[in-house]
């Protein structure tokens, strides 16, 4: 296990992690930082519990924009996915009816061809 070092508020906190994700901790801990440093800007010194408690908040707030939009882009995904089927079940059947009438199309002029031999010879 790696073990780094975070600043929250001025204060240095050791915490582990797994190997490899020692720069991501960091960066989450530096986000976190400016929140708490943003609430302590806007309303003082209110106490370490409030306003870690209301940087928490704030944190989750976003999170929970975020996966509404990640709903809406699924459901997105989702209508345009079968949008995509439809237009390519449509197109299917679009060649297979082209093919059926280029083949009786062949097919007629293969029939006048053949007149067109025996009125000739």
């Amino acid at each position: 296990m790696a073990q780094v070092t975070i600043s929250i508020d001025n204060k240095q906190y050791r915490m582990a992690c797994d190997e490899g994700q020692e720069e991501h901790l960091i960066e989450m801990g530096q986000k976190f930082d400016r929140y708490v440093t943003f609430l302590k800007g806007s309303f003082g010194e209110i106490g370490d519990q409030r306003l870690t408690i209301m940087a928490a908040i704030m944190v989750m707030d976003e999170l929970t924009e975020l996966q509404k939009r990640v709903k809406g882009m699924e459901s997105e995904i989702v209508t345009l996915r079968k949008t995509r089927d439809d237009a390519l079940v449509k197109a299917d059947k679009n060649d297979s009816a082209l093919t059926g009438a280029l083949a009786g199309l062949a097919h007629r002029m293969e029939v006048l061809a053949e007149k067109l031999a025996v009125d000739k010879g």
